[in-house]
């Protein structure tokens, strides 16, 4: 059974850090996975954030293109979102996401509150 569980979330304040981490089981093959960060503010749709892909390229949404980091570590079968300089607008729940052709995995969510 496929598993994402997603750590690392909480309260900060704005202009703070956090990390966000993924520990992934279950899935054969992980380092052919895209693995994705996505999130939703209340009210609002579910957005990507970042991705990295197989061969290590990273995509981020402009809003937090300079402030936030993706990476993974294929052998420990990790996903980590390094969030720096976080503004309350990035307050939302955090989702974990693993793709690769038809399989399309899902953690719960981790839950990131800024705010001073």
């Amino acid at each position: 059974q496929v598993q994402l569980v997603e750590s690392g979330g909480g309260l900060v304040q704005p202009g703070g850090s956090l990390r966000l981490s993924c520990a992934v089981s279950g899935v054969f093959f992980f380092s052919v996975y895209n693995k994705a960060w996505y999130r939703q503010a209340p009210g609002k749709q579910r957005e990507l954030v970042a991705v990295v892909n197989m061969d290590g390229s990273t995509n981020y949404t402009d809003s937090v293109k300079g402030r936030f980091t993706i990476s993974r570590d294929n052998a420990k079968k990790m996903v980590y979102l390094e969030m720096s300089s976080l503004l309350p607008e990035d307050t939302a729940d955090y989702y974990c996401n693993a793709a690769w052709k038809g399989a399309n995995y899902w953690g719960q969510g981790t839950q990131v509150t800024v705010s001073s």
